[in-house]
């Protein structure tokens, strides 16, 4: 039986978590009704808002996932900090916003969070950025719940499967979002999903689950080929009718005529979006460093997308994005099981 047969999921298609407000208990409850694996994005929430939805979500029976940023900071040089900063600042100046003044380095409440988890545990919880803490990893999988880690290469995945955990996300360089590399400071080669897949099972023998660029029924099929029991699915959901997506997002994810590349001008982190008018001034200069250059352009990104403005936002979104339609997750879903 697959890891998420034992999970009760009908359906190999999982859908991704998406911090920063696509990723909804209503999108989460409309993918567990059509029998598949949902994960709540617990990245930039507080444990409070995380716990609040995680009962709403638990509360329909199904099965269901968490996914946590594991603190691997990467600091920031502060010369380097104050020059991006600057370089910036007319950006701040138009929306009319103040940038931090100095790095602000955080571990986005993960104390609090791996509490939340070993109090009132979730079926399943994934880690990306890095490998937990193995007291954090220990206390979680003692809670009762399914430990899945992301990785980007066989020898990320060696190292996942000696720290203990159950299963691995295979996330290809195409995926939209930011890379769970556990070396942020270099960006991952390109690689066929498949051939990752490939290449991570024949490192370790842990249970795979597919990300990156799925966004067509036929690349599911390839994914479940090459070896794995899952296809996760994001970009594909961005434009769903529960995700919690942007207008600004929304109408960036439509214009067909951009391109995706991987970029550190939002973050400081690699992470696949759309270009726009702020990653092509600014991504040339943009320093190593999460999450300080999270919290440098945070400002700059609410205002633009409070203004509905694509320029000035992150447009996460991985290679297949222009397969993303409007429609209720549930359609989008079956759409992309047809694959299986």
């Amino acid at each position: 039986m697959s890891l998420l047969s034992e999970l009760g999921a009908t359906t190999p298609v999982v859908a991704a978590p998406m911090a920063g407000g696509p990723t909804t208990p209503d999108l989460v409850l409309a993918v567990g009704r059509v029998g598949a694996l949902g994960f709540l994005a617990g990245g930039y929430l507080t444990a409070e808002a995380l716990g609040e939805q995680m009962a709403l979500v638990s509360s329909a029976g199904h099965a269901y996932g968490v996914n946590l940023f594991a603190p691997h900071p990467v600091p920031v040089d502060p010369a380097a900090y104050a020059r991006y900063r600057e370089l910036i600042a007319p950006e701040a100046e138009h929306w009319s916003v103040d940038l931090p003044g100095q790095p602000i380095e955080d571990d986005d409440g993960w104390h609090d969070k791996v509490r939340l988890l070993v109090d009132g545990p979730a079926p399943v919880v994934s880690f990306t950025f890095g490998l937990p803490d193995p007291e954090s990893l220990t206390a979680i999988r003692a809670a009762g719940s399914v430990v899945l880690q992301t990785v980007t290469s066989a020898d990320e995945a060696r190292r996942a499967a000696e720290a203990g955990v159950d299963g691995l996300v295979v996330q290809a360089s195409a995926a939209g979002g930011h890379s769970g590399t556990f070396t942020p400071a270099q960006v991952p080669p390109e690689a066929p999903l498949p051939d990752l897949v490939a290449e991570v099972r024949r490192a370790v023998g842990l249970p795979v689950l597919a990300a990156g660029g799925i966004a067509a029924a036929q690349q599911v099929g390839a994914a479940l080929a090459a070896g794995s029991e899952g296809a996760v699915v994001g970009t594909a959901l961005l434009l769903a009718d529960e995700a919690g997506t942007s207008a600004a997002h929304r109408s960036g994810l439509l214009d067909h005529d951009r391109e995706t590349t991987v970029m550190r001008a939002f973050t400081g982190r690699p992470a696949r979006g759309l270009r726009n008018a702020f990653s092509d001034r600014y991504d040339d200069d943009a320093p190593v460093g999460y999450p300080a250059l999270h919290h440098l352009t945070r400002p700059i990104r609410r205002a633009a997308a409070a203004a509905g403005d694509p320029e000035g936002v992150n447009l996460w979104a991985g290679t297949g994005f222009r397969d993303a339609r409007p429609a209720p997750a549930a359609e989008i879903l079956t759409d992309l099981s047809r694959g299986t």
